[in-house]
């Protein structure tokens, strides 16, 4: 592997993807770095390199999962660690990122989290940052240091061209993921309808106003960018199916499944769930119909593309 003006690539794996980490050093045929992550007593966190990280093209893989905010800090603290050792480049490899939701000002008085996420990955040293399906593009915007941000369409897409298309069409379970709505069909080349949401003032709740297309006599292939509780989702499950779609698909890059989500999904009338490994799933919340992409290949194909100075977007004929 040819390197550019800093040493060999390291791969740090975090405690939010172990798993994943583990994927993405077999697909570069490089070994995990090791290092030691004590959690004292007080909660605090402690990290020691085994070995010298000095001048190295350096990635930390760190999904923001569960518990976030322990993981959020372990990414910081990680960083700082790397740097203070003169690492030659530190990049942040975040599948899934924390508070992409909290983009912008929606009601008075309330913060911009994605932006201090950014401003603190920055300021604890790192040179690059990579992450998959942000909530809102306009995130990139919130960092000043250079990255990537990826799409796991293409392999989602990929998946469902193994399917029977024939009869199939695209439904997005509200208005705010039309544009993502509208790359699937057009990648699968299928028509596209969409589900109309409406939130009540203050409150999380959603309602249905309305069906904006016709699924009767349909499969359909609900997709988002994410799946949190699952509210939305299997309500726009239940709006198709009333308006007649046959087997209803649901596929969504990241399985945050917070709360009631797997329950609600084990309850809908869903035949399949496509999802991906951004996010580990625990096993409790595993479903027999739920299939996991896995994003090993993507990052790590990124990740020998940045080392070695090549065009990312290739990878999408971009």
């Amino acid at each position: 592997m040819s390197t550019t003006t800093y040493g060999g690539i390291q791969l740090y794996a975090g405690s939010g993807c172990p798993e994943l980490a583990q994927k993405i050093a077999d697909y570069i045929k490089v070994p995990l770095s090791d290092w030691i992550i004590t959690d004292f007593p007080n909660e605090n966190i402690w990290i020691q390199l085994h070995g010298s990280a000095r001048g190295k093209d350096v990635y930390i893989i760190q999904s923001h999962a569960r518990p976030v905010h322990r993981n959020i800090m372990e990414t910081l603290i990680a960083i700082d660690c790397l740097k203070r050792d003169n690492a030659g480049r530190v990049t942040v490899v975040c599948p899934y990122l924390a508070y992409s939701q909290s983009d912008q000002k929606t009601q008075p008085r309330v913060p911009i989290t994605a932006r201090l996420i950014a401003d603190l990955i920055e300021a604890a040293g790192a040179d690059r940052w990579i992450t998959i399906d942000l909530h809102a593009g306009q995130i990139q915007g919130f960092y000043k240091i250079p990255g990537d941000s990826l799409t796991a369409r293409h392999m989602i897409c990929d998946y469902l061209r193994t399917k029977d298309l024939s009869n199939a069409m695209i439904v997005t379970p509200d208005l705010g993921f039309a544009k993502g709505g509208r790359k699937f069909a057009d990648e699968l080349g299928l028509p596209l309808a969409f589900v109309e949401k409406r939130r009540l003032g203050n409150d999380l709740r959603r309602e249905n106003l309305s069906l904006i297309g016709d699924v009767s006599g349909k499969d359909v292939i609900l997709v988002d960018d994410l799946v949190d509780t699952g509210g939305s989702i299997t309500e726009a499950v239940q709006t198709v199916k009333e308006n007649g779609a046959n087997d209803v698909y649901v596929a969504f890059t990241h399985p945050v499944l917070s709360g009631p989500a797997s329950k609600r999904m084990a309850n809908a009338p869903i035949k399949e769930i496509i999802t991906t490994d951004t996010l580990p799933i625990p096993e409790e919340k595993m479903l027999p119909n739920i299939e996991v992409l896995t994003t090993a290949d993507l990052l790590g194909e990124v990740i020998v593309r940045s080392h070695e100075g090549r065009s990312v977007g290739e990878l999408f004929n971009e």
